[in-house]
């Protein structure tokens, strides 16, 4: 049973730390940017490194210009 508690608590953690870490590209895809393709790649690829992650999170929640 521990094992079991263990096992499903770790992967509620990765789910978490997975949700956090693609937070840009969802913020992104709810406010239906149209540079989404654009903030994902960007997130997936440089949202290890926090400045990668936070141009990200910029770009995502940035108002569309005209």
């Amino acid at each position: 049973m521990g094992e079991l508690l263990v096992l499903l608590i770790g992967l509620i953690l990765i789910l978490i730390a997975v949700g956090v870490y693609f937070a840009p590209s969802i913020v992104a895809k709810v406010r239906k940017q149209t540079n989404f393709n654009s903030i994902f790649v960007l997130n997936l690829f440089l949202g290890w490194s926090l400045v990668g992650w936070v141009v990200s999170l910029v770009w995502a929640v940035k108002k569309e210009e005209a």
